[in-house]
């Protein structure tokens, strides 16, 4: 799942549509982040009356918008990687290394993943203070949402970046396998 970085054609097909989609939610979200600040300020400022929920909801949004993106993070390649030394390796030896290194970290998320059905039985009680003021204030009576609505932004990035590191992986592999049945040129330059 590579989006094609500065310069390259922007991916199609499946690829394509998941990454302008999650870029959709990702603006849409900041969106909504950047009016209930706004508002807050305005609310505080002008009114000298604080909205004492929105910087809990913007808290969640926020939790929801690292976990989702942190899989079209990684296939961006906009993770932190310390390469100083990998770079210098063959595709062949990148890649072995990769596959090495992907190890851990998707046993780590899918441990994540399983462990987190344990925690949302603990939790599932615990409501949204935010949700619950605001509709409270409305309607007189308490939401009630679960805080398992922030909590499975946990589940499911962890869930898309396994996804897209095997992807990824697999993606690699079929890059290699093709260079290698690809005859040498014969080209010569100089």
């Amino acid at each position: 799942m590579h989006d094609g970085g500065p310069g390259q054609a922007a991916p199609s097909g499946f690829v394509g549509w998941y990454t302008r989609i999650m870029m959709s939610i990702g603006a849409s979200a900041m969106a909504a982040i950047l009016i209930i600040m706004m508002v807050q300020v305005v609310a505080r400022y002008v009114f000298n009356a604080s909205l004492i929920w929105a910087e809990e909801i913007c808290r969640y949004i926020l939790v929801w918008i690292t976990f989702l993106f942190i899989g079209l993070a990684f296939q961006r390649g906009e993770l932190v990687t310390v390469d100083i030394l990998t770079i210098k390796l063959s595709a062949k030896a990148q890649f072995i290394l990769k596959s090495i290194v992907s190890i851990p970290v998707l046993a780590f998320l899918v441990l994540m993943v399983i462990n987190s059905y344990d925690f949302f039985g603990r939790f599932h009680m615990q409501t949204i203070p935010a949700v619950d003021f605001i509709w409270e204030s409305i309607t007189g009576h308490a939401a009630g949402v679960s805080i398992l609505w922030v909590y499975h932004s946990v589940t499911i990035g962890c869930t898309l970046l396994v996804v897209h590191i095997l992807v990824s992986l697999v993606a690699e592999a079929r890059a290699l396998v093709r260079m290698r049945d690809e005859p040498p040129s014969t080209q010569i330059t100089g």
